[in-house]
């Protein structure tokens, strides 16, 4: 029997398919399936001569129960759902049942699962773990707003998830990880607006059905779509997309239908074929010209492809516009100029293009040396066809070439762009009198000012790491100056850095520099000779210097922050020195507070050893009964005193005796009295009154 159950144990009692060989273990271990044996029955092995019979036992009651349990575990079906004993493998049946969420009584070996039509609006993490058997999953139409990451991350062997009808307003990667064996994927009739690349990855080798119709995409991760190999049927219609990428579609060896429809496509790219897949691409506004000449040629009667631009072709469907009509424009470049067209080293340029063309023709740039201008931290190609200099350099000068293609040719014009370079000193790296242009004739003829031969225009002074501080010569002779202009650039670092001063400056410090680095720096000034007239720069000098290299491991803190750190150590230090003041002074109050109490009054306890006896207060003479009657003769009845006191001695209740303890009433106040201490004897009979 143990070897029949074993033959079946691949399939399961259901016929279960065996566990796909790229499915990972389990997380949780199943429990163990625990026996209550019968008093008397042990698992220890029996005596040699009991061996068969201990075994038939134990066949007798182990096979019975593990078939219970197996039958049992195989037809567990939740409320509210349908589990068909008929079905060949494991099926549960819940659509239509009201069900709020995922029920977590599911029969972890079901194959197939049907939870459509539901009011389910999250899925969990551990709704569907361990059950990697699972190859048939339903949720459609359930309001589905949330799927948790790793949700389907243990249905390795799943091969067609239906979540169309539901509320999903974007895919993540996390969301469909573990996919690993998914064929057919219906996202239909959800609120898609965006899907990450990676939402793809885990089943871009094996998909073969994809649905995102009825969404509200306006774009689509092609490049994550190209990469699906065995993707047969693409349904893309009902979105918002604008455009396919060219190659997109080609890059699909296996499609065999595309739909499109209902999109805002103006242009498509050329499909592969013949034969090539099927495709569907009406109600898309469509511009028909020479590049839909491919479509044009597939197109039969029935089609619903239509024209909505040129004018005269719109409204018209593109099976039925003869091919001569479906025309290009070569392109045209309307405008190429430079703003401005001549600039200093260091300042930003703009170059401006456009061109007319059918199609739109699209703009692109050559460089001086000929070369395609890329996007970059110095050049940036604007959306508008624009190239916008951030920096230009003398590298810049020369011509621009802006380039126009389309469908129908390209064109081509030039921009001339000029770069005026920075005055640089001729003498040594400190600048002298012969450094830039002297001073005007009208300094000279005035006389009210001179130049000493080898004087410095612009002086570098108090260098140091991070610091300097540039002066330069009063400009008196120069009239109408608006502002200074300084700038300079790192020997690392091609970037130029400006600052601007008023007219009234005649230093400045430099607070941003980098420590070990060269700086040429040149200062001008900036002056108009009419109200009118644009400013002109006038260069008054340059100058090289270095600023000081810093020691390893003894960088100065700045001294705003030495200022905080030494105030903030005050602070602390005054709190830390209030809070120790308070303290002594609570000390010493206490300690005046206890000197001044009188001591407390100790009671004195004498014990049964404590060797000392002192003799008693003497007692008074208890007080007789008032309803006791007179002694009687010594010879009455009933023997006197002993007659009536059989135990030689008077009531406990008369002998009460005052403990030492205990303050005397009968004493005056003003008399204190000692404590007496007595022995082992009175203490016992205190203890018994």
């Amino acid at each position: 029997m143990w070897d029949h159950m074993g033959s079946h144990g691949s399939q399961g009692m259901g016929g279960v398919p065996p566990r796909h060989r790229s499915c990972p273990p389990w997380p949780h271990p199943a429990p163990p399936l625990g026996l209550i044996l019968p008093r008397g029955l042990t698992l220890s092995p029996p005596s040699p001569a009991g061996a068969a019979r201990g075994r038939r036992r134990m066949a007798k009651l182990l096979v019975p129960l593990v078939m219970l349990g197996a039958v049992a575990g195989s037809h567990r079906c939740p409320p509210r759902c349908l589990c068909p004993a008929a079905a060949p493998n494991p099926t549960l049946l819940c659509a239509r049942t009201g069900l709020l969420a995922v029920p977590p009584t599911l029969d972890r070996a079901a194959v197939e699962l049907r939870l459509a039509d539901n009011f389910i609006g999250a899925v969990g993490r551990a709704d569907f773990a361990n059950m990697s058997s699972l190859v048939h999953l339903t949720l459609s139409r359930n309001g589905l707003r949330r799927l948790a990451p790793g949700a389907f991350a243990d249905l390795c062997a799943l091969r067609a998830l239906h979540l169309d009808g539901n509320r999903l307003p974007a895919l993540s990667g996390a969301q469909l990880r573990g996919l690993a064996s998914l064929r057919h994927l219906i996202l239909a009739n959800n609120q898609l607006a965006a899907i990450e690349p990676a939402a793809f990855a885990a089943f871009a080798a094996t998909v073969e059905d994809l649905d995102l119709s009825h969404n509200n995409l306006p774009a689509l991760p092609w490049e994550a779509v190209a990469g699906m190999a065995s993707l047969a049927t693409l349904t893309l219609d009902h979105n918002l997309l604008e455009r396919v990428p060219a190659g997109a579609v080609a890059r699909l060896p296996r499609l065999a239908r595309l739909d499109l429809t209902a999109n805002r496509l103006r242009a498509l790219p050329p499909v592969p074929g013949p034969p090539g897949p099927s495709l569907a691409a009406g109600g898309n506004p469509l511009h028909c010209n020479c590049e839909l000449l491919w479509l044009r040629r597939l197109a039969q009667p029935g089609r619903l492809e239509s024209c909505a631009s040129p004018p005269p072709l719109a409204g018209r469907l593109l099976w039925a516009v003869p091919e001569e009509e479906l025309a290009c424009r070569a392109p045209a470049i309307t405008g190429a100029a430079a703003d401005p067209a001549a600039v200093l080293e260091g300042q930003p340029l703009r170059l401006g293009c456009a061109a007319a063309g059918d199609p739109p023709p699209v703009l692109h740039w050559l460089g001086p040396d000929g070369r395609l201008v890329q996007n970059g931290s110095r050049r940036a190609v604007r959306p508008d066809g624009s190239l916008e200099l951030r920096v230009a350099t003398l590298r810049d000068h020369g011509a621009f070439t802006c380039v126009a293609s389309n469908a129908a040719g390209e064109a081509a014009a030039r921009v001339q762009v000029a770069i005026l370079p920075l005055p640089v000193p001729h003498g040594d790296g400190d600048g002298d009198a012969e450094a830039g242009p002297g001073p005007s004739d009208m300094a000279h003829a005035g006389g009210n000012e001179s130049r000493v031969a080898g004087e410095r225009r612009i002086v570098a002074a108090e260098l140091t790491a991070s610091s300097a501080r540039i002066r330069w010569l009063p400009q008196r002779h120069v009239p109408g100056i608006r502002v200074f202009q300084i700038q300079y650039n790192s020997s690392l670092d091609d970037s130029l850095v400006y600052r601007l001063l008023p007219p009234s400056s005649r230093s400045f410090v430099l607070r941003d520099l980098a420590a070990g680095r060269e700086y040429d720096l040149c200062v001008s000034a900036l002056y108009a000779e009419g109200a009118t007239a644009l400013p002109t720069a006038r260069p008054l000098g340059c100058v090289r210097f270095a600023t000081a290299g810093r020691a390893p491991g003894c960088a100065a803190l700045p001294r705003p922050h030495f200022l905080g750190g030494t105030v903030i150590i005050i602070i602390g230090t005054a709190i830390a020195a209030s809070v120790l003041v308070f303290i002594l002074i609570l000390t010493a109050r206490y300690k005046a507070a206890a000197a001044r109490r009188p001591p407390a009054a100790v009671a004195s306890v004498c014990s049964q050893t404590n060797g000392i006896h002192r003799p008693p207060e003497p007692e008074p003479p208890p007080p007789l009964p008032p309803t006791l009657p007179p002694p009687a003769p010594m010879g009455a009845a009933g023997g006197g005193a002993r007659g009536l006191f059989p135990s030689h001695s008077y009531p406990r209740h008369a002998r009460t005796r005052h403990h030492g303890s205990l303050p005397r009433l009968d004493l005056p106040d003003a008399a204190p009295t000692l404590r007496p201490s007595f022995g082992s004897t009175h203490w016992m009979l205190e203890s018994t009154v």
